[in-house]
């Protein structure tokens, strides 16, 4: 199997821009006991709804708190994610809020992680089989008339970069708040015993990229649903 990243693809015209963030998160560790670092992840459920969660005030604007704090935060949420879910620091919740413009093509990658796609392409992907493509609802004002219905996909973070693309004897992740010292590589390489046999989309669970087989590829393709471009990435 191959996989490959997706990257934003304006070549065929489009305009549309997305200017949103999800309704709720945890809040970033501010001064790590241990490594002193301030920091905050990407990744993302846009499924899960936070309501049924007491004090909901405590999500709903982003921030560092010291840990202890972000530590409370993230068990209270726990029950509503789905088993072996990775919840890190500004892990975020819900759909995405905001404004959106221009013209719209079948994808649209919001940031390096944040990838919507209009209902219809999610619809023939999902009819050609491909396997984790879970649309969520966003909420979405446009400044237009006819505006399409974006979707956010919900990727799972799972699978690891190889550790020989990461510098020699970098040091290992801060061991009180999991912290990764060492930069995204730019050039990456996959660790296929950490990737998932049973999905066509995800994320990885160290890095915020985005990574899709080559069945997605083909699909996407073949339906002649643009937006993205796909670069190769190496596994080892």
């Amino acid at each position: 199997m191959r996989y490959f990243t997706p990257q934003e693809d304006r070549s065929a015209g489009y305009t549309g821009f997305v200017d949103a963030a999800p309704k709720w998160g945890l809040p970033g560790i501010r001064n790590c006991p241990a490594c002193k670092a301030t920091w905050s992840g990407g990744v993302s459920y846009p499924s899960v709804d936070l309501t049924p969660v007491a004090a909901l005030a405590n999500f709903e604007k982003a921030r560092a708190e010291p840990i202890e704090e972000y530590e409370r935060l993230r068990e209270l949420v726990r029950p509503l994610l789905p088993p072996g879910a990775l919840l890190e620091p500004g892990t975020t919740f819900g759909p995405s809020v905001g404004k959106a413009q221009g013209r719209f093509g079948p994808f649209v990658l919001n940031y390096l992680w944040v990838l919507m796609v209009q209902r219809e392409a999610l619809e023939k992907l999902q009819a050609e089989g491909l396997r984790g493509l879970k649309g969520c609802r966003t909420e979405l004002r446009f400044r237009q008339r006819n505006a399409p219905e974006l979707l956010e996909l919900e990727l799972f973070p799972v699978g690891r970069l190889h550790p020989d693309c990461l510098p020699p004897g970098h040091e290992p992740p801060c061991p009180r708040c999991g912290r990764l010292r060492v930069q995204r590589p730019d050039d990456f390489l996959l660790d296929a015993r950490t990737l998932p046999g049973d999905l066509d989309l995800f994320q990885l669970a160290d890095y915020s990229v985005i990574i899709c087989t080559e069945r997605f590829v083909d699909a996407c393709q073949r339906l002649g649903l643009d937006g993205i471009a796909f670069h190769p990435v190496p596994i080892a």
